[in-house]
């Protein structure tokens, strides 16, 4: 019965009347990603561009719709796995993108670095195992060339291209750091993003007991500097110190920044369809 339903609105695609089609695509929509399949055949054997067009309009509808409704759910969870939040927001983008596959490549890194890591480490020695893993051995680096291109803030892109901006670079470095159950979480610094080595056993969504022992700059290769250098560039950008500049920030957050990244790229390359959809997956985050 599904299936017949399927194809009688299917058949009605190519209806000139914009008060029908738009009764089929709401109806359409409404079964979800269990409809796609139908579509994709219909488009493969489409004449035209309007019907074309049309199920092209479906379907995105449909994926962008689950991945709203899926990022609603991991902020609700508590926004815990970093890699899960991101590879969200790389669906946005490429929504048949083949998530065991990346994470396949991240938990090489995670298993190297693994290799080289022992109890008896410090900090300061695990950070520089982590640096040598993931820029050293694996060819990671700041995209300098294309600093404000979208495709920066993607995680499957940088995991290909091994190039990414400060956000990208911080949350690929922070997903291998957390898998080993290394303290390294974000840092919301203006017009830049770095990381922090916090103390263990501190609840960063409580803001709990928090005590940071050195910073770290994925896009200058994991170098480690102190709360002084922050201060130091918040003085050059003319900006007054706020406790937040130098305070891990929660998964969630970082999740955030990433949306709002991707706002303003779109933004300055005048795709405002992009830009509303971005802001409608910003807001499912404000949990």
């Amino acid at each position: 019965m599904k299936e017949k339903n399927i194809t009688a609105l299917i058949s009605l695609l190519d209806d000139p009347d914009e008060g029908i089609y738009s009764h089929v695509r709401n109806e359409l929509v409404s079964y979800g990603e269990d409809v796609i399949p139908y579509l994709e055949k219909e488009w493969e054997n489409a004449f035209g561009s309007i019907i074309q067009n049309r199920i092209e309009t479906i379907i995105h509808k449909i994926q962008f719709d689950n991945t709203l409704q899926k990022l609603q759910e991991w902020a609700l969870s508590g926004g815990i796995n970093l890699f899960k939040g991101a590879m969200l927001v790389a669906k946005y983008q490429y929504p048949d993108l083949d998530e065991e596959s990346i994470k396949a490549k991240v938990d090489m890194l995670t298993q190297d670095a693994w290799l080289e890591m022992s109890p008896r480490l410090t900090a300061l020695e695990k950070v520089r195992v982590l640096n040598h893993i993931i820029f050293e051995v694996h060819g990671y680096s700041g995209n300098t060339k294309n600093f404000h291109a979208p495709q920066n803030n993607y995680l499957n892109n940088v995991i290909e291209s091994k190039k990414g901006n400060p956000l990208s670079l911080s949350i690929l470095y922070s997903i291998v750091a957390q898998n080993l159950q290394i303290p390294v979480n974000g840092v919301n610094l203006p017009e830049h993003f770095i990381l922090a080595y916090v103390n263990d056993h501190i609840d960063i969504v409580k803001n709990e007991n928090i005590k940071i022992l050195f910073y770290i700059n994925p896009f200058s290769k994991g170098s480690i500097f102190t709360q002084k250098e922050i201060t130091a560039f918040l003085k050059q950008l003319n900006l007054e110190p706020k406790e937040s500049y130098y305070e891990p920030c929660t998964n969630l957050e970082m999740i955030k920044r990433l949306i709002n990244n991707l706002i303003i790229s779109y933004d300055k390359l005048g795709y405002p369809d992009k830009v509303d959809e971005l802001r409608e997956l910003g807001e499912a985050l404000a949990t």
